[in-house]
């Protein structure tokens, strides 16, 4: 097991949506450390959220399997540019998207420029999030709520409602759930609701597209080293990230890819409607 840095860590604080280049540690996100065994050749997938995070360490692992990438991303242009970088050195072909998912609109012309490009998808990751953190129900403004809900779950459905016309047999839709669905932290109310939806839909698609022979799957991951992080909490919350669980620290990005790529594989294929807990070692019922 390698030995990833536990907290505490350096007070630090950015804007959302963040940065990975900015972090302190910076993330580990399998830059060095996945090797491909071809599990996923001749593969194409779309990852949203695919410029950092779980997203990159995702992108990577997909690429040196051997699969061609579409990236969405909201606009973190450096970070998107250097993962669609490491795609193409693995020998892949990477589609590279800006956005706002949280717009149906922009979901609909992802999925068409994606399908434009390779023609079909076989693997959607469905992985971009918001969060803010709020001591009270009266502090979140109805604006936040509604963009939570916007990009955390709305863009889930319109993105694999345009997606699933163009998924052949044997593809799969991976959502990014998280433990906040069976343990909501309360500051995260908003976010840890709409984790709660995709589980629920989850579970649910995977019933609805069973004759059609597509995969429905999530993983639910615990505290993860992220951008997200510094974005959306404060300083002193980040120095004490991940303390309180079994291993003591939060995962990093590339400790999830195993479970991502265990779900898109077509050997898994008797595996739909489950949800993958990564929670080091935080039970997850």
């Amino acid at each position: 097991m390698s030995d990833y840095p536990k907290p505490p860590f350096p007070e630090q604080q950015q804007s959302l949506p963040g940065s990975f280049r900015k972090m302190n540690p910076r993330p580990d996100h399998g830059e060095e450390s996945w090797k491909g065994t071809g599990r996923l050749e001749g593969k194409v997938a779309l990852i949203t959220g695919g410029d950092s995070g779980i997203g990159r360490a995702v992108a990577i692992a997909y690429a040196r399997e051997g699969a061609d990438l579409a990236l969405s991303w909201l606009d973190e242009t450096e970070d998107a540019a250097s993962t669609a970088e490491l795609v193409r050195e693995a020998g892949r072909d990477c589609l590279s998207i800006p956005g706002d998912i949280a717009d149906p609109g922009h979901c609909r012309t992802l999925v068409a420029q994606v399908v434009e490009r390779f023609g079909r998808i076989d693997i959607l990751v469905n992985n971009a999030a918001h969060q803010r953190l709020f001591d009270k129900i009266e502090e979140i403004p109805d604006e936040e709520w509604r963009r939570t809900f916007a990009v955390n779950i709305d863009a889930i459905f319109y993105l694999t409602k345009a997606a699933v016309p163009h998924m052949p047999e044997g593809a799969a839709i991976i959502n990014t759930a998280s433990i906040n669905a069976d343990k909501p932290n309360p500051k995260l109310l908003a976010y840890a609701t709409t984790k709660g939806a995709i589980q629920n839909f989850t579970t649910g698609l995977a019933q609805m597209l069973a004759e059609r022979r597509i995969r429905v799957n999530a993983v639910a991951p615990g505290p993860v080293w992220t951008p997200l992080i510094p974005a959306s909490m404060s300083p002193e919350d980040v120095s004490r990230f991940g303390a309180d669980y079994p291993m003591q620290r939060p995962a990093q990005p590339v400790e999830l890819a195993t479970a991502y790529v265990m779900l898109a594989e077509p050997m898994s294929s008797y595996v739909s409607g489950a949800t993958i807990a990564v929670t080091g070692g935080k039970p997850m019922i």
